[in-house]
């Protein structure tokens, strides 16, 4: 209309005005409504999470840590040394009533000793670990913690004698020797140290700039994969756990750097009861009892020797016969 003498600028600048006038409020509206799609989404998680019952702990065993050297289980008059004797009889167990994932398994540990299992995604390797610390109750059968039933041990005071170093490494913000000390608030500089050294970390965190009171963001960034595993471990160290639980530990990182971290768990796993769960066959060979699953039952077990002379589905993943899934 400009260009044709129809309207004058005057004129078409007032057009673009009203025009933008007129669509400012009706883009902030849409805006809106994306905020308050997310607002609901997210009210939704909370209010699901105030909905929550409190979980429901009917146990009466605590735990006497007193003496950092011989802890003690109290059972009434009762004083029971916690050793990490840990066994799970014909137990059952499904997330949903009437689906069971684990099928009459029986396991049985003891300090020193290092139970490894293998299976493929989905098999119910995690779970078990699960249900030791008590994250979920059993169907039917039984665990036991120093031949005490696990449901008549505090939730609290039995999870105390559980370390767990799983694949997924989180750092808080802050220095190295507060990362490594959450595993135990009350730990002093030298046991933050004796940690350290314990899971193979204290020669990188030395070479730092300013050494355990380096400070770390972001999850740890800056530093490696391996590097944050090593502080998993050293937290797990601290904590001076009587059961340690590696669950894909070493998935995630390159062969030399699993060799550096292997030799770290070994160190914090001696006179401990371990379970290992793993994807690499070669970070469980030296396991004293290895137990493959498939659909929630164990199919094979023994050691590395022995299931390879049955040349049954151990000694097919070995080969590369056959693979996990």
């Amino acid at each position: 209309l400009v260009i044709i003498n129809a309207m004058d600028i005057g004129g078409l600048a007032s057009f673009l005005q009203f025009s933008r006038t007129f669509a400012q409020p009706l883009g902030q509206m849409s805006q809106q409504m994306n905020v308050l799609l997310s607002a609901m989404a997210g009210a939704e998680r909370i209010f699901a999470i105030l909905r929550e019952e409190p979980e429901v702990d009917e146990g009466t065993v605590t735990l006497d840590q007193r003496d950092p050297n011989q802890w003690y289980w109290v059972d009434g008059d009762k004083r029971i040394p916690v050793v990490g004797n840990i066994q799970l009889h014909n137990v059952d167990f499904g997330y949903v009533p009437g689906v069971r994932i684990l099928k009459d398994i029986n396991v049985w540990a003891e300090p020193g000793l290092k139970v490894a299992f293998v299976g493929a995604t989905g098999a119910g390797k995690t779970t078990i670990t699960n249900l030791i610390n008590r994250f979920y109750e059993i169907d039917s059968g039984v665990i036991t913690f120093d031949e005490i039933p696990v449901t008549k041990i505090k939730k609290d005071d039995l999870r105390k004698t559980i370390s767990i170093v799983l694949q997924d490494t989180h750092l808080f913000t802050g220095t190295i020797a507060d990362n490594i000390r959450y595993g135990n608030l009350d730990a002093t500089d030298d046991e933050v140290i004796k940690a350290a050294k314990l899971a193979n970390a204290h020669s990188f965190i030395k070479r730092l700039p300013q050494g355990y009171q380096t400070e770390i963001t972001g999850d740890g960034e800056g530093l490696s994969q391996g590097q944050r595993q090593l502080l998993a471990i050293a937290r797990a160290a601290v904590a001076n756990p009587k059961v340690l639980i590696l669950d894909e530990a070493t998935s995630s990182i390159d062969s030399h750097t699993e060799a550096l971290i292997s030799r770290g768990m070994d160190q914090l796993m001696e006179g401990r009861t371990s379970f290992v769960i793993a994807h690499r066959l070669s970070t469980i060979r030296n396991s004293d009892v290895i137990m493959v699953m498939d659909h929630g039952e164990i199919i094979e077990r023994g050691d590395h020797e022995s299931l390879m002379e049955k040349h049954g589905v151990y000694y097919k993943l070995y080969t590369g016969q056959i693979e996990l899934d």
